[in-house]
């Protein structure tokens, strides 16, 4: 009896388990190979699933973001600026109207927006700013690893608070894990408010690692923001002991655009604390009309409809009629992307991908390598940065369409990371990329087909041992 007991629940979760992997609308490769596991492990597979399959966290955070009280905060963020006009709308409809459903923010004009290289420059920019903050200071980050940078805004902050300044930090719980108690503690002793997002928690470890905050964002003031590739780490200044010279992109934005940054920052901090006062539109401030660039921000989470960056990147190389160069230390393209970047090719259009020669971390640089014959042979250029590491995340295309973010090339950034990038439509700043990008095309070496076809065996193996992880990477 109850030997029979056990095998009928068996059967009921096995067919549970499998009704819920047919309706959940998952790509067919992983829904098959969900399906392979059930079959041809029964217990491992269906405990493997229940365990690993489900998006328990996911359905929560979107739940979380789509509450009635950030739904209204949304609107109020949106009635902050006016819209571009006409002309600048139909320049860029297509791309305008993607991000406007996918992330909520309409473009807006009148921004002053500046390209910072490398991290000497763009933390002194950051600190020049800082010492003018009057009002509040608001920082995420995917990294906050101590060390000078650190020290540095810790006396900076001690300074701003004494004057009245209201100083908030957001953490991302696996990439700053290295950051100390003591710190903290010394953060929250001169008033600094800080929270960790997502912390990994003990029993549910394996679904909350899964989903990390990567953005990099400060808003001082509602007046001037920064958002890009660099993390707050002294590597950024000084260099990595084994990779070198750090080499990256980060961009300063004066304007409405700032609304947009302040907006998704008071989101996130919501979401970790709770504290609703953050959501107070007192927090924007207005900005008067000038001429400047026209920008949107994009941005996306394991708690948005669609993979908003993503789609962004798609649009920008289906769009593209004479070139699209892209810099981006993580190129696991997945298909969707990848047949994008062919077809462009294909059509003759210059397509150019620019990445380190160095990896942190040696399954990602095979992984990635995997990618490149099938791009190579679709007359894709491909070029390897030589000096340090190579952390920019940009795309020009056409000299009228750009982008500067925190957005990797990969699946994880598309689908299980919170990112964000800023779209700028203007002509002038896109030239300004596409020289630095050429710049640094000067200095690197290009891969060529013929004899990339022809490397050895082994390292053949390895990209394809890699590249089973690619989903995860």
């Amino acid at each position: 009896m109850l030997l029979y007991f056990i095998i009928s629940l068996y059967i009921l979760i096995g067919i549970f388990i499998i009704v819920r992997l047919l309706l959940n609308g998952m790509r067919p490769t992983k829904t098959l190979a969900w399906l392979l596991a059930i079959f041809t492990i029964p217990v491992g597979g269906m405990f493997l699933y229940l365990m690993l399959g489900r998006n328990r966290r996911k359905n929560k955070l979107f739940e979380l973001r789509h509450t009635p009280k950030i739904t209204s905060y949304i609107k109020k963020a949106l009635d902050q600026y006016s819209p571009i006009t006409e002309e600048e709308y139909e320049e860029h409809h297509k791309m305008i109207s993607l991000i406007t459903k996918n992330s909520y923010f309409s473009p807006c004009t009148g921004n002053d927006l500046k390209l910072l290289k490398n991290g000497r420059a763009t933390f002194q920019a950051i600190f020049n700013a800082l010492e003018k903050a009057e009002h509040f200071i608001h920082l995420e980050y995917y990294i906050f690893e101590e060390g000078e940078l650190t020290n540095g805004l810790f006396e900076l902050f001690r300074k701003k608070i004494k004057n009245g300044v209201k100083v908030r930090i957001l953490y991302d719980g696996i990439g700053s894990r290295s950051l100390s108690k003591k710190y903290i503690n010394k953060l929250k002793h001169i008033g600094v408010e800080i929270h960790k997002f997502l912390p990994i928690r003990f029993g549910k470890f394996l679904s909350s690692i899964n989903y990390r905050n990567h953005r990099k964002i400060i808003v001082i003031d509602d007046e001037i923001a920064f958002t890009g590739g660099i993390n707050v780490s002294d590597k950024y200044v000084n260099g990595d002991p084994d990779l070198g010279a750090w080499y990256d992109m980060h961009l300063q934005l004066k304007g409405p655009i700032v609304h947009n940054l302040q907006a998704i920052f008071a989101m996130d901090w919501y979401l970790v604390s709770g504290d609703d006062e953050i959501l107070d539109i007192s927090y924007f401030h207005p900005h008067k009309k000038t001429d400047g660039s026209t920008a949107q921000i994009v941005h996306s989470g394991p708690d948005s409809d669609f993979s908003a960056t993503q789609q962004m990147y798609f649009s920008i190389i289906n769009e593209a009629k004479e070139y699209v160069y892209i810099t981006n230390p993580y190129i696991i393209p997945g298909e969707s992307i990848l047949d994008a970047l062919k077809v462009a090719s294909l059509s003759r259009v210059d397509v150019r991908l620019l990445l380190s020669d160095k990896s942190d971390n040696i399954i990602v640089k095979w992984c990635i390598r995997s990618y490149f014959e099938r791009l190579l042979q679709a007359g894709v250029k491909i070029y390897l940065f030589p000096k340090g590491f190579l952390h920019s995340k940009t795309v020009v295309a056409d000299n009228t369409i750009s982008s500067v973010g925190t957005t990797n090339l990969d699946v994880r950034s598309f689908e299980q990371n919170y990112e964000v990038n800023a779209v700028i439509y203007d002509d002038s700043f896109a030239v300004a990329l596409k020289n630095d990008f050429l710049n640094d095309c000067s200095k690197s070496i290009r891969l060529n087909y013929d004899t990339f076809v022809l490397r050895p065996w082994h390292e053949k193996l390895k990209e394809g041992v890699a590249k089973i992880f690619s989903p995860i990477l």
